[in-house]
């Protein structure tokens, strides 16, 4: 776990987009042992987080790292139930390629709807050649090993994420989120045009 926080840039890049742009009351879905979300409650960035995940011993042990913060979780199995609590900010961090398309698509329409202020997305791109093919071969290599992998390896098109965003009435935007990896990671940030 200490070393997904060192390695890991999702948590500098997160923690430095919520620092400029506070992210007030949040769902993380798919929040594992909640590492982030405690990160941001722990660096004032955050007033709440639900986390909603599928594995019960993960949520507790998510419980335990944000006593006394104000941290809450859900048993959640995306891949049954797409549905996601009303929040400012919804992130959604390495969940979205680990689902079959169509509950992908069940589970982003969703989270939009949710989503007040902002929609999070931290997604593998397919199309940044060698980057890709290393990411999804470590998917597909740890997928076994890991306790956070999902049955899929389905990365579907940034522009078909951002196009729904946008559709949705979202600007967005894309940034690299793979600083000091080989992996071809990415950030998809839409907010809501006020």
């Amino acid at each position: 776990m200490a070393a997904k926080l060192h390695c890991d840039p999702v948590h500098r890049d997160l923690l430095a987009l919520a620092a400029a742009e506070r992210f007030g009351d949040v769902v993380d879905i798919g929040c594992g042992r909640g590492q982030l979300s405690t990160a941001l409650l722990e660096a004032g960035l955050a007033r709440s987080v639900v986390g909603l995940d599928y594995n019960p011993g993960h949520l507790q042990q998510a419980r335990g790292a944000a006593t006394g913060l104000a941290f809450s979780a859900i048993v959640q199995d995306l891949a049954e139930c797409q549905e996601v609590p009303n929040a400012a900010t919804v992130l959604m961090i390495d969940v979205l390629y680990q689902l079959e398309p169509r509950i992908q698509m069940a589970l982003l329409q969703s989270a939009i709807l949710a989503a007040r202020e902002r929609l999070i997305i931290r997604t593998l791109d397919p199309d940044r050649g060698v980057r890709s093919r290393v990411t999804v071969c470590w998917e597909k290599l740890t997928r076994g090993l890991s306790p956070h992998s999902g049955e899929h390896v389905a990365a579907c098109q940034i522009s078909w994420i951002v196009r729904i965003l946008d559709s949705a009435g979202l600007a967005t935007c894309v940034v690299p989120c793979w600083q000091g990896t080989p992996f071809a990671n990415v950030l998809v940030v839409g907010r809501r045009v006020k």
